[in-house]
Formats: C-alpha cells, structure tokens, sequence
C-alpha cells in the first residue's frame, strides 16, 4: 500500500492497485466521526459507440443506457439495496455525468459492512425484462421533468451549438423515445465492458483504520471472479467534422429571458497534473475577467445587464472541453454582447493583472483548504480526476505555480470567435 503525505493540507493518501486492477484509494480523517465511500466507473452518457468486452465488432447502444443502468444497480433479485443501507445505518446515493457513474454512501457505524455492501452490490447486477420495462416509465417521467427545467435546456441549447455531433449534446438520461430501446440485454453488455474493476476507482474517506479497511477490500475482491483485463475502445466523431452553429434560441414559459455564451476548446491532448495546470489556468482567469471583484462585474451589474444568476465555468474531460458564461437577463442580446466583447479582447483587460491574480488565487486557494472539511467534497472530487493521474490534493502547489503570463497565453489563445456561440431564453407567450 503506497502512502502520499502532502503537507501543505496535512492529509494522507493511502493507494494501491488490486490484481484486478480496482484502484483504491483512503483518506483516514479521524477527527470525523462519518465516512464517506464512492465506488465510480470510467462509463458516463457519452461512451455509446464501442467494442463489447470478449467482442471484436464496435456497437452503438441507445442514449441515456448509462444512467439507466444506474438506476437498475440498486434493484436485487432479493430487494431494495438502499433498505439495506438504510438497516446498516447508511445513506446511499448514485449520478450518472457525461464520463462517470458513481456509487455511494456515508454513514457513522458499521462503516466496513458498508463499504462491503457497496463493492457486493455494484458488482452484482441483476436486469430483468419485468424490472428494466418498469424502470422505463420512471425514468421517462425523470426525463420530462428535466425537459420542463429551463437552466438545463439553456445549458443543452448551448451544448448542441458546440457539439452538434458529439454525445454531450444528448441529455444524460437520454429521451423518452431511447430508453424505450433499452432491454436487459443491452444492460449487460454494458455493465460486463465498463464495470470491470480494472475502469473503476474507490474512494473511502473519514474515520477508519486504513490497514483493516485495505484487508477488507482486498479479501472482497480475492473472492469474486473478473474476466482478464482488455482495454476498452471507445469511438466519437472527429472534431473537425463538427460545424459550430453561432446562435439559437429557446422559447419557454419563464418570465425573465436568459443568455448563456460558450466557447468551445480545441481538441485536448493534455493529461495528468498538466490537465489539471490547465484547468486550474483557465478558472483562474475567468475568476478575473467575471469574478465578483472585477470591474467586468461590477460595470454589468451596475448597467443591469447582469444580476446574481451570473455564472462562468471552464469545462474539461476526456474528448471536450468548453466555457460557458450567462444568466438571467433583461435583455439577453445585451449580455452575450458584452461577455464575447471581453472574451475576444482578454489580450487588453485591465483585469488580468498580478494584483488581482493574488486575491484570486488566495480565494481559490480558500476554497480548496475550506472544502477539506466536506467529505462529501472530497470524494466527490478525487473520484472525478481519479482516471486522469491527478487529484485534489495537487490543486493547491497548482493555483500556487500559475503565473499571469500563463494565464494570459492560455486565455488568449482559448478565445477564438468562430469557437463561439450564443443561446438565448425568451419567455413564451402562452
């Protein structure tokens, strides 16, 4: 078992790689008296087109298979799995993104018969026809409701202008007409590809005495059988066969418009800890050009083209990467015009400057050192980067490296006009 010391946050990483090729990895925090446990699978929305496991001719599965089959996971032959959580004193939860599933639980006793439970129960499916065609009309109801939830149309108008090709721009759970192509079947092909403990992680963070708990992990695993290890081929369509289209709109019942302006990313080659300087680059400077404390903000704000429901976020994983910039807006034209005037003309900002990047990197810096006391944080995040040679616990030596030259560069070269693309919200008469 390899031990990680960082000091900068006083933690220690306890990580080894099982013969199957499950990687684990423990953080004991003792001074907690609630564990956290996260078991995640490289398998999100996204992974449709691929070679089955043991199969050598690629196949194409229907949208929203992914999130299906995590709802699926926690119905047994013999019951409910979140009852018996529930019994042993846990809480268990699942998502579903665009490149994860996730597994979890926390709870403050009876914290190995947990993490037991976890590892037995996502690694025992069971899909019937009776249980997967019941399953249909509830998620069908899920994917309605969504479809009725204006920031998640706005987000998926906006992700369809970029990636008119590529699966991102398909809803997570899919639509009401795909999942009703799902079958056990597909189900299982899926599950025996991507849930091989050779593509998945499991993260255990909180009280607990990390020897016991790798004993107990390691005795779990040694009982189970996997087929031999092969990698998974995955397929999306080539970049440059994607046409950006510069804007569209939305028509729903809401009451004030919205806007939201997207930039999309060259293809990225970048892996490990240089994805992780460049994401942490990028979030960087777009905390000075649309932070609280820039004269971007503060001027919208005070010309009433934005208001609290602002929001920026730079978007990195395997096979895209994307910012998106909005919000609520009076007049939604007003707003994207003026968020793609400073993205164009980063080069001259008079926001990208080392005084700034110091209180920025300080709030960054904060924020990372105030979410260690969130399991739930913690988790969350190591399983996210987990797959990419990179963790939470290199953010810090990260933000604190960054240079404003750096972030000049990366912005500059980033920001390209036929990258770009507006999606506006307007209210709809009724």
């Amino acid at each position: 078992m390899d031990k990680q010391y960082y000091a900068q946050l006083d933690e220690t990483l306890y990580k080894e790689t099982l013969p199957n090729g499950l990687k684990v990895t423990l953080l004991p925090k003792n001074e907690f008296h609630k564990t956290y446990g996260i078991f995640t699978t490289n398998y999100g929305s996204i992974d449709r087109i691929f070679v089955p496991l043991g199969k050598s001719e690629k196949v194409t599965v229907p949208d929203g298979i992914a999130h299906f089959l995590e709802h699926k996971m926690f119905e047994k032959e013999t019951g409910d799995v979140f009852q018996i959580f529930g019994k042993q004193g846990a809480a268990a939860n699942a998502f579903t993104s665009f490149t994860r599933t996730s597994y979890l639980f926390s709870s403050t006793n009876h914290v190995l018969k947990n993490v037991g439970t976890l590892l037995d129960f996502v690694q025992t499916p069971y899909f019937t026809k009776e249980t997967v065609d019941k399953e249909k009309g509830i998620i069908a109801q899920e994917i309605k409701m969504y479809d009725d939830e204006p920031n998640w149309r706005l987000y998926f108008g906006l992700i369809g202008n970029l990636y008119p090709l590529h699966p991102i721009h398909i809803d997570i759970a899919g639509t009401v007409e795909s999942i009703q192509e799902i079958t056990a079947e597909w189900l299982y092909e899926c599950y025996h590809t991507f849930y091989h403990p050779s593509n998945m992680n499991l993260f255990v963070v909180g009280k607990m005495d990390p020897e016991e708990m790798m004993a107990l992990i390691k005795e779990n695993q040694a009982s189970k059988q996997f087929e031999p290890t092969q990698p998974i081929e995955r397929f999306f369509p080539a970049d440059q066969e994607e046409v950006i289209t510069p804007f569209s709109s939305i028509e729903m019942p809401i009451k004030r418009s919205k806007s939201i302006v997207g930039i999309k990313g060259q293809p990225f080659l970048l892996t490990g800890k240089s994805a992780l300087a460049h994401k942490v680059t990028m979030n960087l400077a777009l905390s000075m050009l649309f932070g609280s404390t820039s004269s971007n903000y503060l001027r919208l704000y005070d010309e009433g083209i934005i208001d609290d429901s602002f929001s920026y976020e730079y978007n990195l994983d395997r096979t895209f990467n994307f910012v998106d910039v909005g919000g609520d807006a009076k007049d939604p034209t007003a707003l994207s015009d003026a968020v793609k005037e400073i993205l164009l003309n980063v080069a001259t900002s008079s926001d990208l400057t080392n005084e700034n990047l110091t209180l920025v990197r300080k709030r960054m810096i904060g924020h990372v050192l105030q979410s260690m006391n969130s399991l739930e944080y913690i988790a969350n995040q190591y399983s996210q980067e987990a797959f990419e040679d990179s963790n939470l616990f290199d953010l810090v030596p990260i933000i604190e490296s960054i240079t404003l030259a750096q972030i000049k560069q990366t912005i500059s070269a980033f920001m390209q006009a036929d990258r770009m693309s507006v999606c506006h919200m307007l209210p709809k008469e009724v």
